[in-house]
């Protein structure tokens, strides 16, 4: 079993340096995939309304054996709940169907800036901590001026952010903001999904050098960032590779290297105009 090092965020609790996307795992299936994840040493799960797959995460919770308190698991607020009242009874709902007491890490998940409800949605989710539905409360794809925003008129800042992140995409301004005020940052599809950065010759070159393969090298560049990536694999080989990047570290100038791959966003997801329902 890989052991996963933590951090504390801005709220006093302990999140881990790397977790498990769930995205796309459903079904008898998607419950042994997260089981398998627990078991290889994964304690932050990552589900969301919209993955329709809360279920299969709360069963697999369950049926790991390990203790509640050990397993930190993140759910979001789809747009189709934004609003006070109804960001409430969204996490009442995920709690219903996830089978568990408590959330232990609550996110809006797209800010949806022509619907205007984030920041009630925000209010709410405040709400909902106060009465101990969930644990901690962040935000997914929110840019500095909505997190400006949200901390300036309700005081309450946010311990996460969950944005697109990868070599190709690195975030450097929004890092450093949440840096300035105790964010976590925390990376959505860390790989480049469907594209070619596994196979670029840079990635490839620090990969030999440290005896690792190149999907160890670009999480291990997240975990240098100080972000905290969020794979996706059901294959339990795959989930063990994922996890074991805390045995080497790398240099300042391979992560620079790394960093010097960025070209953009790979996908239609400017939260200022991508929104999901």
């Amino acid at each position: 079993m890989v052991s996963i090092p933590e951090v504390t965020l801005n709220d006093g609790t302990v999140f881990a340096e790397l977790g498990l996307g769930t995205y796309n795992l459903n079904g008898d299936e998607g419950v042994d995939a997260i089981v398998s994840a627990i078991e290889a040493g994964y304690r932050l799960l990552d589900t969301a309304v919209n993955y329709g797959n809360e279920r299969e995460v709360g069963e697999a919770v369950r049926r790991s054996g390990v203790d509640r308190d050990e397993l930190i698991v993140t759910s979001k607020i789809p747009g189709r709940h934004h609003g006070f009242d109804t960001a409430i009874a969204s996490i009442e709902e995920s709690l219903q169907t996830l089978g568990l007491d408590r959330i232990d890490l609550q996110l809006i998940h797209w800010p949806n800036p022509s619907v205007g409800k984030w920041l009630e949605t925000w209010q709410g989710m405040i709400e909902a901590r106060e009465r101990g539905l969930v644990r901690s409360i962040g935000v997914s794809n929110f840019t500095i001026p909505m997190l400006r925003r949200l901390i300036d008129e309700t005081g309450v800042i946010p311990a996460v952010n969950q944005v697109e992140l990868h070599p190709y995409f690195p975030q450097g301004d929004l890092r450093r903001f949440h840096a300035e005020h105790g964010i976590r940052t925390e990376s959505w599809s860390p790989l480049a999904r469907r594209s070619e950065l596994l196979a670029d010759a840079v990635v490839g070159e620090i990969a030999e050098t440290h005896g690792v393969t190149p999907t160890q090298v670009v999480l291990r560049w997240h975990v240098e960032l100080g972000s905290t990536p969020i794979p996706k694999s059901a294959d339990p080989d795959r989930q063990r590779e994922n996890a074991d990047v805390f045995g080497f570290a790398l240099s300042h100038a391979e992560v620079a290297a790394v960093s010097h791959l960025e070209r953009g966003r790979l996908w239609d997801g400017d939260p200022d105009h991508h929104e999901e329902m």
